[in-house]
Protein backbone atom coordinates (compact mmCIF):
# COMPACT_ATOMS: atom_id res chain seq x y z
CA UNK A 1 0.00 0.00 0.00
CA UNK A 2 1.59 3.34 -1.04
CA UNK A 3 2.11 5.89 1.38
CA UNK A 4 -1.18 8.13 -0.07
CA UNK A 5 -3.36 5.12 0.01
CA UNK A 6 -2.73 5.01 3.73
CA UNK A 7 -3.49 8.22 4.37
CA UNK A 8 -6.65 8.14 2.66
CA UNK A 9 -7.71 4.74 4.35
CA UNK A 10 -10.38 5.35 7.28
CA UNK A 11 -8.94 4.68 10.98
CA UNK A 12 -9.52 2.06 12.31
CA UNK A 13 -10.57 3.48 15.50
CA UNK A 14 -13.39 5.38 13.80
CA UNK A 15 -16.49 3.52 13.01
CA UNK A 16 -16.30 2.33 16.28
CA UNK A 17 -16.29 5.97 17.65
CA UNK A 18 -19.01 7.08 15.66
CA UNK A 19 -21.40 4.03 16.72
CA UNK A 20 -20.20 4.96 20.38
CA UNK A 21 -21.39 8.79 19.51
CA UNK A 22 -24.87 7.85 18.18
CA UNK A 23 -25.34 5.05 20.69
CA UNK A 24 -24.51 7.65 23.43
CA UNK A 25 -26.81 9.93 22.31
CA UNK A 26 -29.49 7.84 21.74
CA UNK A 27 -29.32 6.36 25.28
CA UNK A 28 -29.41 9.95 26.40
CA UNK A 29 -32.11 10.72 24.72
CA UNK A 30 -34.18 7.75 26.13
CA UNK A 31 -32.69 8.73 28.98
CA UNK A 32 -34.29 11.97 29.11
CA UNK A 33 -37.41 10.59 27.60
CA UNK A 34 -37.77 8.54 30.30
CA UNK A 35 -36.93 11.01 33.44
CA UNK A 36 -40.17 13.11 31.63
CA UNK A 37 -42.38 10.40 31.93
CA UNK A 38 -41.37 9.99 35.45
CA UNK A 39 -41.06 12.74 36.76
CA UNK A 40 -43.99 13.15 39.07
CA UNK A 41 -42.52 10.02 40.50
CA UNK A 42 -39.08 10.67 40.88
CA UNK A 43 -40.18 14.12 42.78
CA UNK A 44 -41.96 11.33 45.12
CA UNK A 45 -39.04 9.56 45.77
CA UNK A 46 -36.93 12.38 46.26
CA UNK A 47 -39.31 13.59 48.96
CA UNK A 48 -39.44 10.45 50.88
CA UNK A 49 -35.88 10.49 50.88
CA UNK A 50 -35.73 13.97 52.45
CA UNK A 51 -38.41 13.02 54.88
CA UNK A 52 -36.43 9.55 55.52
CA UNK A 53 -32.99 11.95 56.30
CA UNK A 54 -35.09 13.65 58.22
CA UNK A 55 -36.61 11.18 60.89
CA UNK A 56 -33.82 8.98 60.85
CA UNK A 57 -31.88 10.31 63.90
CA UNK A 58 -35.16 9.85 65.43
CA UNK A 59 -35.91 6.62 64.65
CA UNK A 60 -32.57 5.49 65.60
CA UNK A 61 -32.42 6.77 69.00
CA UNK A 62 -36.03 4.93 69.49
CA UNK A 63 -33.92 1.84 68.08
CA UNK A 64 -31.30 2.38 71.07
CA UNK A 65 -34.16 2.98 73.80
CA UNK A 66 -35.48 -0.79 72.63
CA UNK A 67 -38.11 -0.10 70.00
CA UNK A 68 -38.16 -1.93 66.86
CA UNK A 69 -37.18 0.07 63.43
CA UNK A 70 -40.41 -0.39 62.14
CA UNK A 71 -42.44 0.45 65.27
CA UNK A 72 -40.45 3.56 66.04
CA UNK A 73 -40.95 4.40 62.41
CA UNK A 74 -44.73 4.14 62.83
CA UNK A 75 -44.53 6.29 66.15
CA UNK A 76 -42.44 8.89 64.39
CA UNK A 77 -45.15 9.34 61.90
CA UNK A 78 -47.78 9.52 64.10
CA UNK A 79 -46.48 12.75 66.08
CA UNK A 80 -45.78 14.40 62.82
CA UNK A 81 -49.28 13.18 61.69
CA UNK A 82 -50.83 14.98 64.33
CA UNK A 83 -48.37 18.20 64.59
CA UNK A 84 -49.81 18.37 60.70
CA UNK A 85 -53.36 17.67 61.37
CA UNK A 86 -53.28 20.45 64.45
CA UNK A 87 -51.96 23.07 62.34
CA UNK A 88 -54.12 22.59 59.42
CA UNK A 89 -57.11 22.40 61.42
CA UNK A 90 -56.45 25.35 63.55
CA UNK A 91 -55.00 27.37 60.76
CA UNK A 92 -57.96 26.57 58.55
CA UNK A 93 -61.05 27.08 61.16
CA UNK A 94 -58.86 30.61 61.87
CA UNK A 95 -59.19 31.57 58.21
CA UNK A 96 -62.76 29.99 57.61
CA UNK A 97 -64.10 32.55 60.96
CA UNK A 98 -62.74 35.32 59.76
CA UNK A 99 -63.88 34.81 55.91
CA UNK A 100 -67.36 35.03 57.20
CA UNK A 101 -66.55 37.52 59.98
CA UNK A 102 -65.48 39.71 56.93
CA UNK A 103 -68.46 39.54 54.89
CA UNK A 104 -70.65 40.08 57.51
CA UNK A 105 -69.22 43.02 58.47
CA UNK A 106 -68.47 43.88 54.86
CA UNK A 107 -71.71 46.45 54.53
CA UNK A 108 -70.47 48.36 57.31
CA UNK A 109 -67.06 49.01 56.14
CA UNK A 110 -68.65 49.72 53.18
CA UNK A 111 -70.82 52.21 54.92
CA UNK A 112 -68.16 53.77 56.30
CA UNK A 113 -65.94 54.58 53.04
CA UNK A 114 -68.87 56.06 51.86
CA UNK A 115 -69.38 58.61 54.70
CA UNK A 116 -65.94 59.40 54.50
CA UNK A 117 -65.77 60.11 50.84
CA UNK A 118 -68.65 62.35 51.28
CA UNK A 119 -67.46 64.01 53.66
CA UNK A 120 -64.10 64.29 53.32
CA UNK A 121 -63.78 64.80 49.37
CA UNK A 122 -67.86 65.97 48.96
CA UNK A 123 -67.90 62.85 46.61
CA UNK A 124 -71.23 61.19 46.43
CA UNK A 125 -71.18 57.06 45.99
CA UNK A 126 -74.04 54.83 45.32
CA UNK A 127 -73.05 51.35 47.52
CA UNK A 128 -76.47 50.12 47.13
CA UNK A 129 -76.06 47.31 44.68
CA UNK A 130 -72.16 46.41 46.35
CA UNK A 131 -73.43 46.08 49.76
CA UNK A 132 -76.59 43.83 48.59
CA UNK A 133 -73.96 41.98 47.41
CA UNK A 134 -72.78 40.93 51.00
CA UNK A 135 -76.68 40.78 52.46
CA UNK A 136 -78.18 37.26 52.77
CA UNK A 137 -78.58 35.52 49.64
CA UNK A 138 -75.77 37.87 48.01
CA UNK A 139 -73.25 36.57 45.51
CA UNK A 140 -70.39 37.85 48.16
CA UNK A 141 -72.17 35.69 50.95
CA UNK A 142 -72.64 32.60 49.10
CA UNK A 143 -69.01 32.67 47.88
CA UNK A 144 -67.97 33.44 51.12
CA UNK A 145 -69.92 30.40 52.67
CA UNK A 146 -68.68 28.27 50.25
CA UNK A 147 -64.87 29.55 50.86
CA UNK A 148 -65.30 28.63 54.78
CA UNK A 149 -66.44 25.61 53.83
CA UNK A 150 -63.89 24.52 51.96
CA UNK A 151 -61.38 26.25 54.35
CA UNK A 152 -62.75 23.70 57.05
CA UNK A 153 -62.99 20.89 55.15
CA UNK A 154 -59.55 21.41 53.85
CA UNK A 155 -58.22 17.64 55.66
CA UNK A 156 -60.82 16.62 53.47
CA UNK A 157 -59.99 17.65 49.97
CA UNK A 158 -56.67 16.03 50.85
CA UNK A 159 -58.30 13.35 49.83
CA UNK A 160 -57.86 14.22 45.94
CA UNK A 161 -54.45 13.48 46.68
CA UNK A 162 -53.84 11.13 48.56
CA UNK A 163 -51.86 8.94 46.10
CA UNK A 164 -49.43 10.67 46.26
CA UNK A 165 -49.30 11.21 49.74
CA UNK A 166 -49.48 7.49 50.57
CA UNK A 167 -46.78 7.16 47.44
CA UNK A 168 -44.34 9.37 49.56
CA UNK A 169 -45.33 7.59 53.40
CA UNK A 170 -45.16 4.39 51.88
CA UNK A 171 -41.62 4.67 50.31
CA UNK A 172 -40.13 6.70 53.51
CA UNK A 173 -41.73 4.16 56.02
CA UNK A 174 -39.31 1.18 53.99
CA UNK A 175 -36.05 4.04 53.90
CA UNK A 176 -36.18 4.36 57.11
CA UNK A 177 -37.48 1.13 58.66
CA UNK A 178 -35.37 -0.78 56.22
CA UNK A 179 -32.58 1.58 56.16
CA UNK A 180 -29.61 -0.95 57.56
CA UNK A 181 -30.99 -3.29 54.78
CA UNK A 182 -31.27 -1.16 52.16
CA UNK A 183 -27.72 0.15 52.56
CA UNK A 184 -26.06 -3.17 52.92
CA UNK A 185 -27.71 -4.25 49.54
CA UNK A 186 -26.42 -0.93 48.17
CA UNK A 187 -22.67 -1.29 49.60
CA UNK A 188 -22.68 -5.37 48.25
CA UNK A 189 -21.76 -4.63 45.07
CA UNK A 190 -19.96 -1.56 45.87
CA UNK A 191 -15.71 -2.06 46.38
CA UNK A 192 -15.00 -1.38 50.33
CA UNK A 193 -13.18 2.28 49.38
CA UNK A 194 -16.73 3.46 47.33
CA UNK A 195 -18.92 2.03 50.01
CA UNK A 196 -17.26 4.12 52.32
CA UNK A 197 -17.70 6.93 50.59
CA UNK A 198 -21.29 6.34 50.03
CA UNK A 199 -21.66 5.91 53.39
CA UNK A 200 -20.21 8.61 54.13
CA UNK A 201 -22.57 10.83 52.04
CA UNK A 202 -25.48 8.88 53.52
CA UNK A 203 -24.67 9.65 56.54
CA UNK A 204 -24.12 13.12 55.83
CA UNK A 205 -27.09 13.29 54.43
CA UNK A 206 -28.76 12.02 57.52
CA UNK A 207 -26.96 14.52 59.67
CA UNK A 208 -27.20 17.41 58.07
CA UNK A 209 -30.86 16.88 57.14
CA UNK A 210 -31.95 16.64 60.62
CA UNK A 211 -29.96 19.13 62.10
CA UNK A 212 -32.03 21.24 59.82
CA UNK A 213 -35.66 20.25 60.91
CA UNK A 214 -34.02 19.78 64.41
CA UNK A 215 -32.99 23.28 64.32
CA UNK A 216 -35.97 24.99 62.30
CA UNK A 217 -38.13 23.30 64.96
CA UNK A 218 -36.29 24.85 68.10
CA UNK A 219 -36.39 28.19 66.05
CA UNK A 220 -40.14 27.57 65.10
CA UNK A 221 -41.11 27.03 68.73
CA UNK A 222 -39.50 29.92 70.18
CA UNK A 223 -41.30 32.16 67.47
CA UNK A 224 -44.45 30.56 68.16
CA UNK A 225 -44.13 31.58 72.29
CA UNK A 226 -42.60 34.95 71.11
CA UNK A 227 -45.50 35.88 69.16
CA UNK A 228 -47.97 34.06 71.28
CA UNK A 229 -47.49 36.25 74.45
CA UNK A 230 -47.27 39.31 71.89
CA UNK A 231 -50.57 38.84 70.16
CA UNK A 232 -52.07 38.17 73.67
CA UNK A 233 -51.35 41.68 74.93
CA UNK A 234 -51.91 43.23 71.88
CA UNK A 235 -55.18 41.23 71.95
CA UNK A 236 -55.22 40.20 68.76
CA UNK A 237 -58.29 37.25 68.28
CA UNK A 238 -56.89 34.35 67.97
CA UNK A 239 -53.50 34.23 69.16
CA UNK A 240 -52.46 30.97 69.50
CA UNK A 241 -53.22 30.04 65.74
CA UNK A 242 -51.76 33.14 64.47
CA UNK A 243 -48.49 32.58 66.46
CA UNK A 244 -48.60 28.59 64.84
CA UNK A 245 -48.88 30.25 61.72
CA UNK A 246 -45.74 32.70 62.47
CA UNK A 247 -43.67 29.73 63.58
CA UNK A 248 -44.30 27.13 61.18
CA UNK A 249 -44.30 29.45 57.93
CA UNK A 250 -40.94 31.94 58.75
CA UNK A 251 -39.12 28.55 59.87
CA UNK A 252 -39.87 25.84 56.87
CA UNK A 253 -40.75 28.20 53.72
CA UNK A 254 -37.74 29.23 52.21
CA UNK A 255 -37.51 33.00 50.88
CA UNK A 256 -40.90 33.81 51.31
CA UNK A 257 -41.89 32.32 54.49
CA UNK A 258 -41.22 35.32 56.54
CA UNK A 259 -43.55 37.51 54.48
CA UNK A 260 -45.83 35.05 54.30
CA UNK A 261 -45.81 34.53 58.30
CA UNK A 262 -46.40 37.98 59.29
CA UNK A 263 -49.07 39.05 56.72
CA UNK A 264 -51.56 37.28 58.09
CA UNK A 265 -51.74 38.45 61.45
CA UNK A 266 -51.02 41.87 59.84
CA UNK A 267 -54.57 41.11 58.10
CA UNK A 268 -56.40 39.64 60.80
CA UNK A 269 -55.20 42.67 63.07
CA UNK A 270 -56.51 45.22 60.24
CA UNK A 271 -59.78 43.28 60.50
CA UNK A 272 -60.26 43.91 64.03
CA UNK A 273 -58.36 46.94 64.99
CA UNK A 274 -57.01 48.62 62.40
CA UNK A 275 -54.22 50.63 64.75
CA UNK A 276 -53.48 47.30 66.38
CA UNK A 277 -51.85 45.89 63.10
CA UNK A 278 -48.73 48.46 63.35
CA UNK A 279 -48.01 46.91 66.72
CA UNK A 280 -48.17 43.94 65.51
CA UNK A 281 -45.57 44.81 62.41
CA UNK A 282 -43.41 46.12 64.85
CA UNK A 283 -43.70 42.73 67.05
CA UNK A 284 -42.53 40.72 63.77
CA UNK A 285 -40.09 42.96 62.74
CA UNK A 286 -38.41 43.25 65.81
CA UNK A 287 -38.56 39.44 66.61
CA UNK A 288 -36.84 38.81 62.79
CA UNK A 289 -33.80 41.00 63.56
CA UNK A 290 -33.24 38.79 67.21
CA UNK A 291 -33.84 35.77 65.54
CA UNK A 292 -31.27 36.90 62.30
CA UNK A 293 -28.56 38.06 64.89
CA UNK A 294 -28.83 36.19 68.15
CA UNK A 295 -31.18 33.26 68.42
CA UNK A 296 -30.53 31.71 64.53
CA UNK A 297 -26.86 31.78 64.32
CA UNK A 298 -25.59 29.76 67.78
CA UNK A 299 -28.62 26.98 66.43
CA UNK A 300 -27.63 26.94 63.11
CA UNK A 301 -23.73 27.02 63.07
CA UNK A 302 -24.48 23.59 65.28
CA UNK A 303 -26.22 21.72 62.64
CA UNK A 304 -26.52 23.86 59.48
CA UNK A 305 -23.66 26.36 58.47
CA UNK A 306 -24.81 27.58 54.96
CA UNK A 307 -23.40 30.33 54.43
CA UNK A 308 -26.88 32.85 53.45
CA UNK A 309 -25.58 33.77 49.58
CA UNK A 310 -25.43 30.31 49.05
CA UNK A 311 -28.54 29.20 50.88
CA UNK A 312 -30.24 31.95 48.75
CA UNK A 313 -29.11 31.03 45.12
CA UNK A 314 -29.47 27.02 46.74
CA UNK A 315 -33.32 28.15 47.19
CA UNK A 316 -33.53 30.19 43.54
CA UNK A 317 -31.71 26.86 41.82
CA UNK A 318 -34.34 24.48 43.48
CA UNK A 319 -37.53 26.49 42.97
CA UNK A 320 -36.15 26.49 39.02
CA UNK A 321 -35.46 23.08 38.97
CA UNK A 322 -38.60 21.36 41.03
CA UNK A 323 -40.69 24.27 42.30
CA UNK A 324 -41.87 24.64 45.18
CA UNK A 325 -40.61 21.26 46.30
CA UNK A 326 -36.91 21.91 45.12
CA UNK A 327 -37.41 25.31 47.52
CA UNK A 328 -37.86 23.10 50.41
CA UNK A 329 -35.25 20.85 49.74
CA UNK A 330 -32.82 22.94 48.67
CA UNK A 331 -31.32 24.02 52.17
CA UNK A 332 -30.36 20.98 53.14
CA UNK A 333 -29.11 19.41 50.36
CA UNK A 334 -26.83 22.64 49.84
CA UNK A 335 -25.12 21.99 53.29
CA UNK A 336 -24.59 18.12 52.35
CA UNK A 337 -22.88 19.20 49.69
CA UNK A 338 -21.11 21.62 51.16
CA UNK A 339 -20.19 19.15 53.88
CA UNK A 340 -18.75 16.39 51.50
CA UNK A 341 -16.44 19.07 49.56
CA UNK A 342 -15.55 20.35 52.93
CA UNK A 343 -13.99 16.15 53.57
CA UNK A 344 -11.68 16.11 50.56
CA UNK A 345 -11.20 19.92 50.07
CA UNK A 346 -8.44 20.69 52.90
CA UNK A 347 -8.07 24.48 54.24
CA UNK A 348 -4.42 26.11 53.28
CA UNK A 349 -3.14 29.42 55.26
CA UNK A 350 -4.25 32.46 53.51
CA UNK A 351 -1.92 35.12 52.34
CA UNK A 352 -2.03 38.78 53.98
CA UNK A 353 -4.21 41.19 51.35
CA UNK A 354 -6.57 43.64 51.95
CA UNK A 355 -9.52 41.66 49.97
CA UNK A 356 -9.30 38.96 52.70
CA UNK A 357 -9.50 41.12 55.21
CA UNK A 358 -12.40 40.81 57.77
CA UNK A 359 -13.25 43.40 60.05
CA UNK A 360 -14.35 42.83 63.20
CA UNK A 361 -18.03 44.05 64.53
CA UNK A 362 -17.76 46.32 67.24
Amino acid sequence: MTPAAAKERMPRWLPRAIVLFWATLAGLMMLYWVVQRLRSLLILILVSLFLSFAIEPAVNRLERMGFRRGLGTLMVFAVLGAAVGGFTFAVGSLLADQVTELVDDAPGYIEDIEDWARDSLGVEIDTDDLVQEFQDGGAATEWATRLAGDLVGLGTRALNVVLQVLTVLLFTFYLVADGPRLRRTVCSVLSPTRQRNVLRVWDLAIEKTGGYIFSRTILATASFLFHWLIFAIIDVPFPVPLALWVGVMSQFIPVVGTYLAGALPILIAVLNEPFDAVWVLIAVVIYQQVENYILAPPITAQTMDVHPAVAFGAVLAGAGLLGAVGAVLALPAAAVFQAFLSTYLHERDLIHDPLTDVLESP
